[in-house]
């Protein structure tokens, strides 16, 4: 569980770009990750129950927050192998790739974060991530001005703004 917390929370965006089966255990790491990429014939699911365990690495947690109750519930109670697609309908999975494309869709996932500034992507998620743990909306949004005020007088906004008026793109230093 460490482990996957510090996934979770790391810093940056992360990308599981899953082909094959991806069950149990790799499943739950998965749901860890800000993004979950699968290539069209992959298979993912929570067998546990079937063995006679749980999801027990945060599994039932990020997968109903991830889809909602009743999905994660039926995804978790049946035990079943899902096909991407249907990954993609329940969202689970936030992509799908053409077989053998996969390390090319996830790099131009990443390269479509990449162009935008740093401290805003990690700004951003930890105000996405940390207000999913507060009870009450106004607890989230104080959190998320908080992050706002980071950014806002940050050097890439300095530079978003003067490159906007130079009819550039930005130059990110990430300060």
């Amino acid at each position: 569980n460490d482990c996957f917390n510090l996934i979770e929370n790391c810093r940056v965006p992360t990308i599981a770009a899953i082909n094959g089966y991806c069950l149990g255990g790799g499943a739950e790491l998965a749901l860890c990750c800000d993004f979950r990429i699968l290539e069209e014939s992959s298979i993912i699911g929570f067998p546990e129950v079937g063995i006679g365990i749980i999801p027990g690495a945060g599994g039932t947690q990020r997968l109903s927050r991830l889809t909602n109750i009743s999905t994660a519930k039926y995804w978790i109670f049946s035990a079943r192998k899902f096909k991407a697609e249907e990954a993609l309908q329940d969202r689970v999975a936030d992509f799908l790739s053409p077989d053998g494309e996969l390390l090319e869709t996830a790099l131009e996932l990443s390269e479509e974060i990449l162009g935008n500034a740093p401290l805003s992507i990690e700004a951003s998620k930890l105000a996405i991530n940390k207000g999913m743990d507060c009870n009450k909306m106004s607890s989230a949004l104080k959190l998320e001005r908080d992050n706002y005020r980071m950014t806002l007088n940050s050097k890439d906004r300095v530079e978003a703004l003067n490159a906007f008026s130079e009819k550039r793109k930005p130059v990110w230093e990430g300060k």
